[in-house]
């Protein structure tokens, strides 16, 4: 359960965030995940608009802004400083999405994200909040999460005991078209200086370009930079 402040503007503006960064959504949605009423939510939305915590597509939905990782760079977080030294080699390499996942109770949120900068790429933005219960980062961060975690999730998920035995058996996750059409990816585990998994190193795309099985072919890079990313911590 979420905290509260008590400052009334500063919680409804934050559930707001916490309501885009689930999933994005239009003024309706909005309304209907925050319980606030219509004016109040777009003004909200707008006022963080406009400092760049939420954006709006094409179609009109917001979804989190470039905003929010501006502050969590600035932050001084160890495990994105390092991302940022590391996915942009990774992207140079692979030609394709690069993200990286911390999970936070049941869900996995994307704390680092570079895009190919021409074609179709699979867009997770910094901050997007995503179901443990799909993908390749998912299984990652599953696979070594603790057993109550794993039992309150497994229930939902595309997958099962099985397959998370086979990740930390092999030491690497792939998916094709589990989280969503048309996109496959594949995730390593990046460990702390204790060996404690702390993140899933991600590369995603198109499956036509990708494959059905991406970890044949980028398994060993991913690998390398997660290591990479290992070691930095």
């Amino acid at each position: 359960m979420r905290q509260h402040s008590g400052i009334g503007v500063l919680d409804k503006a934050m559930s707001v965030l916490h309501a885009v960064a689930e999933q994005p959504c239009n003024l309706n949605e909005l309304c209907t995940r925050t319980g606030l009423p219509r004016a109040t939510a777009h003004r909200l939305a707008v006022g963080l608009e406009i400092h760049r915590l939420l954006t709006r597509d094409s179609d009109g939905q917001w979804r989190p802004g470039p905003g929010l990782a501006e502050l969590s760079t600035g932050a001084g977080d160890p495990l994105v400083e390092a991302a940022s030294l590391i996915l942009p080699r990774l992207r140079e390499i692979t030609g394709e999405s690069v993200q990286l996942y911390r999970r936070e109770g049941t869900q996995r949120v994307c704390v680092a994200a570079l895009e190919p900068p021409t074609g179709l790429r699979d867009t997770v933005l910094v901050g997007a909040r995503l179901p443990m219960t799909a993908g390749s980062g998912a299984k990652v961060l599953l696979a070594w999460a603790d057993a109550a975690t794993q039992r309150a999730i497994l229930p939902d998920a595309a997958f099962g005991e099985r397959v998370l035995a086979e990740v930390r058996r092999r030491g690497w996750a792939q998916s094709a078209a589990e989280r969503e059409p048309g996109v496959a990816s594949v995730a390593a585990p990046v460990r702390d200086a204790a060996g404690a998994v702390v993140a899933a190193i991600s590369v995603s795309g198109p499956i036509d370009r990708m494959g059905r099985k991406p970890g044949a072919r980028w398994a060993s890079d991913l690998l390398a930079a997660a290591e990479a990313l290992h070691k930095r911590l």
